[in-house]
């Protein structure tokens, strides 16, 4: 299995090149040459396997360069910092199932895939006998889980860029109070997108990037969304008894990765009746989907923050199919973004992603309302962000079809807005309760390239 570009500008490289070069040389994202396919009679065979089992099975035909008996340590030592024994259990409430993807180390979906790639980048760096320094941006949850997937590892030093009073209390305090040496936090005065917007121009200034060996943990690095294309395959078989039951998944998203997990794992022959795309009011890819309209707004803050986000990186990713392949085709789509702030479509292009997606977009009224009456309905408490992946579901999926919910936080990182929605503050689990009162260590700065720049410089390791 090789990789290419979706700009096609670089030969194609193997796994572990793509795994270090995270964003590719021409400004690109990463994809698989081809994508393996799985029959209904191996997915009956994976039923009674663990979730480090399935991972392997579903991870190691995208993997031409690990053995096996190493991709398998790597996959069971990520996998055995989780909470529940199930790794990532489905629970059924209200006639839909809820994928819950929050028993990570920091409670959100994001450790699924962290977890994994900080022991390929200590893998990879031992074998190499190199360094690394990551430059990544969040919203809230990939920043946290990024640094728990590095800290303390050997050869890697991690810059992490987060917008100053926009993530919650929290997702903050699971960031700044890993004070390491090897992990630097940085508040950025302004929003998630002037954050993805410098990283995206430190990588994309090559001779920056080899210079100081950046690397990437955002969803552009593409094993981010490899690791996360398991889960969609074990929600499957929890929730169906025969190989061609077809099961629809809504998915709370901002920045495409999540949901584009889904759509690999529909290629490779999951069957997958509908993805949806459930938005807030940053609903640039609803506007998509629904009007083909993909133009830039502003971005609201919202009580679901790490869907606060109008460019989403992973859906280049999406387009270069969408585009039957043609790189030209992508290239020339990110220059009209640039130069009229919009893309556009054909009728016939249009036609194929609503045979795949269907969207809607939640506004904060109706997310918390969500989380109260489904506490009322079922005991069970929603985080915002799953609210609002519920709620589409409720509104657009039949009643009567497998409809899971990925949940892909727990409820006490986002605990004002379920005492807003319930009137009750969420328990707190003993993780969270001991960041209170520990030592933090944060830079404050302003949304400038060139201050950025320097202090990456002042401080590698």
């Amino acid at each position: 299995m090789r990789y290419i570009s979706t700009r096609g500008g670089i030969q194609p490289i193997h796994f572990k090149d793509a795994v270090m070069m995270g964003l590719a040389t021409d400004g690109g994202l990463l994809l698989p040459e081809t994508y393996p396919h799985v029959s209904p009679d191996q997915l009956e065979s994976w039923r009674s396997l663990s979730y480090p089992e399935l991972a392997f099975q579903v991870i190691a035909p995208f993997v031409d360069d690990i053995s096996e008996d190493t991709l398998k340590e790597l996959i069971n030592r990520s996998y055995a910092t989780f909470t529940h024994p199930q790794v990532t259990p489905v629970v059924h409430r209200d006639g839909v199932y809820i994928l819950e993807l929050f028993h990570g180390v920091t409670l959100a979906f994001k450790d699924v895939a962290l977890q994994f790639l900080g022991n390929l980048f200590e893998h990879i760096l031992g074998e190499r006998g190199e360094r690394l320094n990551i430059v990544g941006a969040t919203s809230g949850d990939t920043g946290s889980a990024a640094i728990h997937g590095v800290r303390g590892k050997k050869g890697i030093t991690i810059f992490i860029l987060h917008p100053h009073g926009k993530t919650s209390p929290v997702q903050a305090l699971q960031m700044t109070t890993v004070t390491d040496a090897n992990v630097h936090n940085i508040a950025v005065r302004g929003t998630f997108d002037d954050c993805q917007d410098m990283v995206k121009a430190l990588f994309n200034d090559l001779d920056f990037k080899a210079e100081y060996s950046l690397g990437a943990v955002n969803s552009i690095n593409w094993a981010r969304v490899l690791a996360q294309v398991t889960y969609y395959f074990w929600a499957w078989l929890r929730v169906t008894d025969s190989g061609t039951a077809t099961v629809s998944f809504s998915v709370p998203t901002g920045n495409f990765g999540d949901i584009f997990a889904g759509y690999v794992a529909k290629r490779m022959g999951l069957p997958i009746e509908k993805l949806l795309l459930a938005t807030n009011e940053n609903n640039i890819l609803t506007r998509f989907i629904n009007q083909g309209d993909y133009s830039l707004t502003g971005v609201v803050s919202t009580v679901s923050p790490s869907m606060d986000i109008q460019v989403a990186s992973n859906f280049e990713r999406y387009l270069y199919h969408l585009f039957q392949e043609q790189p030209d085709r992508v290239r020339a789509a990110f220059a009209e973004l640039r130069e009229k702030g919009s893309i556009s479509f054909s009728a016939d292009e249009m036609q194929q992603v609503r045979a795949e997606f269907c969207s809607a977009s939640v506004n904060q009224v109706e997310t918390l309302e969500t989380i109260d009456s489904f506490y009322r309905e079922t005991g069970y408490l929603l985080d915002p962000h799953t609210a609002v992946g519920v709620k589409a579901a409720q509104d657009l999926l039949p009643a009567d079809s497998a409809r899971v919910c990925l949940a892909t936080a727990h409820p006490a990182k986002f605990g004002e807005a379920v005492e807003k929605a319930t009137g009750n503050p969420p328990p707190v689990p003993a993780a969270l309760a001991a960041l209170e009162g520990l030592p933090s260590r944060c830079s404050l700065m302003d949304a400038d390239l060139a201050g950025i720049r320097d202090f990456i410089i002042r401080n590698i390791g």
